[in-house]
């Protein structure tokens, strides 16, 4: 199939959502390429998203509601029902770059060995006029050992591209509070090479609430990322596992630090360096 004909499923969780979504769903409708499907799953908003969405009159948006179970029940209902040749994910208060599709299928175009692709992403405050950080990316290759490393070359976050291949499962665990948008790519990280491109294709929008200010849940979703990886990846270098843990802990430890909490920084040393 020719990659500028390909279909893309663009997957966008929304709870809570009406004041940003318009402007993600519009967003969408600006790509420079058209061949797109947009699967919006509405995890049991209680504000005003279902109105906002049911706004937009096109066929190439698919509208489903859901009970509240969490955003990655949520893109699994959306990667259920997608139809796409490649497909990608877009948070509903995110906002998608004009070329944000055609760029990244260009790279896919030009390396028929990639199944994953990736740009730079402009890391926005909350009304999206100023630019926090500039990520881009900085590796090409298998990304499997990178995300084992919590590297941050190939991984800012949900924001690859995917070519979809017979065989594999595209699902992320449920029950994860923290990583499990990185374990869902190291269950599929297999299946062929990273790149990117240096276009933008993702605004990111930041300001609001964030599940990386929990430090106790943080340090327990790392626990579990650990021991998934140590237990379930049986290709994983001990060499990248043993650095996995010195990583973590220096994240938590150092965290904790910056909090003032000295106790709960001692206490994650101990635990996390007897992992």
């Amino acid at each position: 199939m020719a990659i500028f004909s390909a279909l893309v499923s663009i997957i966008m969780p929304a709870y809570n959502a009406g004041k940003y979504v318009r402007e993600s769903i519009q967003s969408v409708l600006k790509q420079t390429y058209s061949n797109w499907e947009l699967i919006i799953i509405n995890d049991g908003s209680l504000d005003d998203t279902e109105e906002e969405v049911l706004k937009f009159k096109d066929d190439r948006i698919k509208y489903v509601r859901q009970e509240n179970a969490g955003v990655s029940a949520a893109r699994n209902k959306g990667l259920s029902l997608m139809q796409g040749d490649y497909f990608c994910f877009l948070d509903a208060d995110d906002i998608f770059p004009e070329k944000s599709l055609a760029s990244r299928l260009e790279v896919f175009h030009h390396d028929s060995s990639l199944s994953f692709v990736d740009g730079r992403v402009f890391v926005m405050n909350v009304d999206l006029k100023n630019v926090k950080r500039d990520y881009l990316p900085v590796f090409r290759g298998n990304p499997f050992p990178k995300l084992v490393r919590i590297s941050g070359e190939c991984f800012l976050g949900n924001t690859w591209m995917i070519k979809r291949q017979e065989g594999y499962l595209y699902q992320f665990r449920k029950g994860l509070t923290h990583g499990e948008d990185r374990l869902f790519f190291l269950d599929i990280a297999d299946q062929g090479n990273y790149s990117f491109t240096e276009e933008v294709i993702l605004l990111y929008r930041t300001g609001h609430a964030s599940a990386m200010k929990n430090l106790k849940g943080l340090e327990k979703g790392y626990i579990n990322l650990y021991n998934i990886i140590k237990n379930e990846f049986a290709s994983v270098n001990p060499q990248d596992l043993l650095y996995l843990k010195y990583k973590i802990t220096r994240i938590m430890v150092l965290s904790y630090l910056k909090n003032r909490d000295y106790i709960p920084a001692v206490k994650a040393f101990l635990h996390l360096s007897s992992l």
